[in-house]
């Protein structure tokens, strides 16, 4: 599969070939949905806790009498219906971690990075650098390819001037090739791909 390569300038510099391994291969949306939905549950923590009327402070003695006050029966003031009582199905820690093998992760990721390219929502850059670490310079680039959505671009390696100069532009983040996962690849409308970053990809996800 060939691939046209771009400059920062949106002007074609060269096409290369690509991996059908990593870039060809059928979409199964079902496990890519698998592995989404695990990364997102992978990502809660599960710390939140409240107390139920078994552990609140307080006592078991009745408030009042059974009859003749005018007030409801109680039995104590620890029920979640007083002030400071607990609380129904309270909810506790609890683990939401889901796991996926690594070929299914494997098979999820080159199957949206194939359907991503099919849409023509990937542009390969020869290279991302910049003169001077401003924002301006980043918008100029995104105003340049008419990225107007989310973008995800994609490095081999981490670069702070990237980071830095990019991180006041809401719709685009940076990663890199060894952070991608399946969930930026279908979240971000489109993905920019370097050319050491597609060579890092292609060596990490052919058979």
């Amino acid at each position: 599969m060939k691939a046209k390569v771009y400059n920062m300038q949106n002007e074609e510099v060269k096409q290369i070939t690509l991996a059908d391994e990593v870039f060809a291969v059928p979409y199964n949306e079902a496990l890519i949905h698998e592995v989404i939905v695990a990364q997102d549950a992978n990502l809660r923590q599960g710390t939140k806790s409240a107390l139920t009327r078994s552990e609140v402070r307080g006592h078991a003695k009745k408030p009042w009498k059974q009859k003749h006050t005018g007030h409801a029966r109680q039995g104590s003031t620890k029920g979640p219906q007083f002030v400071g009582g607990g609380v129904v199905f309270a909810p506790k820690p609890r683990d939401f971690s889901k796991k996926v093998n690594k070929f299914a992760r494997r098979g999820a990721f080159v199957s949206a990075l194939s359907q991503k390219l099919a849409q023509k929502e990937i542009t390969i850059l020869d290279e991302f650098k910049l003169e001077n670490v401003k924002t301006k310079e980043v918008q100029n680039f995104l105003d340049t390819f008419k990225f107007d959505k989310t973008v995800c671009l994609v490095l081999a390696n981490k670069d702070e001037s990237a980071l830095r100069a990019s991180n006041n532009i809401e719709k685009m983040s940076v990663t890199t090739a060894s952070l991608l996962n399946v969930s930026d690849i279908v979240k971000n409308k489109q993905v920019v791909l370097t050319l050491d970053a597609v060579k890092s990809i292609e060596e990490a996800y052919k058979e």
